[in-house]
């Protein structure tokens, strides 16, 4: 099924692959237990690249992700059930099991966003929305950390999301 959050940019370059364009899967991860957002980059060098207009933390403000190996998988599109990722980062450092310790010991659960960008334009993600999901259970040891991700609350959400009220559509009235 088409994907109509991603740029005709990363399209292409999805589609036709072309020399010298490399496509950059990147991860923040957030709890209010965290000193800082934990931003990386599945790559062999860091990477600063401008977040969207609309991100909750550092709109519009380029940020470096730091390189990682991780391992993630674009949830299914299907019919049946909750879409769900598994979330792998492999070699992690203190500061990072140290974060996943503080927030273990809330109620509060993770964020997790998923970005795409294209090396010919790091001036925002390639994929408008980026993908927004909450952390649902996570291990950890001194060399990896596992999580598992979805969108828990999609149950709850109103349909249809926008408030209905005579004075943004007169027309009501």
């Amino acid at each position: 099924m088409p994907d109509s959050t991603l740029s005709a940019a990363i399209k292409e370059a999805y589609a036709a692959a072309p020399a010298g364009v490399v496509i950059y899967h990147t991860l923040e991860l957030w709890h209010s237990a965290f000193t800082s957002p934990i931003r990386v980059v599945r790559d062999y060098a860091d990477l600063v690249a401008t977040l969207e207009s609309t991100a909750p933390r550092n709109p519009s403000t380029a940020v470096t992700f730091v390189a990682f190996n991780f391992d993630f998988t674009k949830p299914e599109v299907s019919p049946g059930g909750v879409p769900q990722v598994t979330i792998t980062l492999d070699n992690v450092d203190r500061s990072i099991v140290a974060n996943v310790e503080a927030a273990l010991g809330s109620t509060e659960l993770v964020s997790v966003i998923y970005r795409e960008f294209i090396s010919t334009d790091l001036s925002s993600p390639q994929n408008n929305p980026p993908l927004a999901m909450t952390i649902m259970s996570v291990k950890a040891d001194v060399f990896k950390v596992t999580a598992v991700a979805g969108f828990p609350d999609l149950m709850n959400k109103r349909f249809p999301t926008k408030e209905y009220d005579a004075e943004t559509f007169v027309g009501l009235l």
